[in-house]
């Protein structure tokens, strides 16, 4: 059978996790360079950018995007376009993961637990009228998440409703949000791979950040500001439960090859659904690649079954 070896990595673009692409970038090139594949960094932000791929001629392409354009269908689409073979989901599952207000109705079909949550797509006329609906409804302290953005960017954790305005305003710089319940616990995550026609769940990681700080962006990609704790201190019967709920969504979702699922354990044991990304970052802070290396895929495996597996569906 005939394998890839011409192999394009995207990176960049104009999303606020370009930089972050660009690294999880470096790292997958590294990776298919060290097997001895043909490799070329493709920026998708740059002018002419089908000349520059077509040119290359590539067997598969890698879209190590995140954010916006790179996850949300838009890549995956002009992809399709060009009849190149891509590493990670569809249109549709690309689509549906990215809008956490879309995701969070297939999470509840599903019956996989999430926070209750208000959508705001413009600032709110009355400030006072949220307020209230906010009480009554998701408690005295609140996230706010935009919909379409990864790496926590644009999150806010509100506990004084007299934040909200200014804190939603931040947000909503990022496009269209939701106010959620704030759940205070551990924060999980579970890496799925798809290999050999069976969808498998990598160990359930805690990640541990300095005192009083939350996983968001600095921590996610600072040297040595969280920690992964693998397998999670967790009873086994919640740690399967985690790797149910994150096949489930994978799968619920439409999704191929990867995804990672985050969650929230409450001190009482509830489980709490935050999102499912359908990229996930390969920088050398990320936790899919830890958790695929405790299942026993080295990264450059790991990235090498990615290709040929993207690769197989073009044959």
């Amino acid at each position: 059978m005939k394998k890839p070896n011409r192999i394009g990595v995207l990176e960049g673009g104009n999303s606020a996790e370009a930089d972050v692409s660009r690294s999880s970038a470096a790292q997958i090139t590294e990776a298919l360079k060290a097997q001895g594949y043909e490799t070329k960094l493709i920026d998708i932000s740059q002018a002419q950018l089908t000349e520059h791929i077509l040119a290359f001629k590539p067997d598969v392409i890698f879209p190590a995007l995140h954010g916006p354009v790179g996850e949300d269908g838009t890549i995956q689409g002009f992809l399709e376009i060009l009849g190149i073979p891509y590493v990670g989901s569809n249109v549709r599952g690309s689509a549906l993961a990215m809008d956490k207000g879309v995701s969070k109705k297939i999470f509840d079909a599903l019956e996989i637990p999430n926070a209750s949550g208000i959508l705001i797509e413009d600032p709110p006329s009355s400030i006072s009228s949220l307020h209230q609906k906010i009480k009554e409804n998701l408690g005295e302290t609140v996230v706010i998440k935009p919909i379409n953005q990864g790496s926590a960017l644009g999150v806010e954790i509100v506990s004084e409703l007299n934040d909200l305005e200014s804190k939603l305003t931040s947000s909503l710089d990022y496009g269209p949000c939701l106010i959620e319940s704030f759940i205070e616990g551990r924060e999980i995550t579970v890496g799925v791979l798809d290999v050999g026609g069976k969808t498998i769940p990598f160990p359930v990681i805690e990640v541990v950040t300095p005192e009083n700080e939350w996983y968001n962006f600095a921590n996610r990609y600072g040297e040595n500001l969280s920690e992964h704790i693998i397998p999670a201190p967790l009873p086994d019967s919640m740690s399967a439960r985690l790797q149910d709920f994150a096949i489930s969504a994978h799968k619920g979702l439409g999704l191929r090859d990867l995804s990672r699922a985050d969650f929230i354990v409450s001190s009482g044991g509830e489980i709490v659904m935050l999102e499912v990304n359908t990229l996930p970052g390969m920088t050398k802070t990320s936790l899919y690649p830890d958790g695929a290396k405790h299942l026993g895929y080295t990264f450059p495996l790991l990235i090498e079954l990615l290709v040929e597996q993207a690769f197989s569906r073009s044959n």
